[in-house]
């Protein structure tokens, strides 16, 4: 039973819409794993996947910002994109379902030339990257 659960605990999900960008985007997949008791294992930065407050069938990408009495304070990366604690408060515990340990950013296009070669020689050297709370790691994600 225990190792059906460890099993369990990580899935593949795709990302969708922009409010993640440019750390995530669009049809980039992340490995997340499931948190046991709500909201105990993730910490300040951690990428998260959460039910939307406001529409609790409704799964959404956030990065935990800070705690704050009642839950996390949650925010896109995208600065333009206000879906987050701006709009709906703090998140409650049980309502934070994973955190994010890595990101697959599947390649734009197929080529079969020795330029598309390269290319995808070049985004299989960068297609997978870990996603971790520290935030300068991120800022090189962004930089990209």
């Amino acid at each position: 039973m225990r190792e059906q659960k460890a099993r369990l605990s990580w899935q593949l999900v795709e990302v969708t819409g922009p409010s993640m960008a440019p750390t995530l985007l669009n049809g980039d997949w992340l490995l997340i794993q499931k948190v046991s008791s709500g909201a105990d294992q993730v910490r300040e930065g951690d990428v998260v996947v959460l039910r939307h407050p406001l529409q609790q069938d409704l799964l959404i990408v956030k990065r935990a910002v800070e705690r704050r009495e009642g839950g996390w304070w949650v925010m896109g990366d995208n600065a333009f994109v206000e879906n987050d604690s701006r709009e709906f408060g703090t998140v409650p515990d049980e309502l934070v379902l994973a955190r994010a340990r890595a990101r697959f950013r599947p390649p734009r296009e197929v080529q079969r030339s020795v330029a598309g070669a390269a290319s995808w020689a070049g985004w299989a050297a960068s297609c997978v990257r870990p996603l971790r709370a520290d935030r300068s790691f991120s800022r090189r994600l962004r930089a990209r």
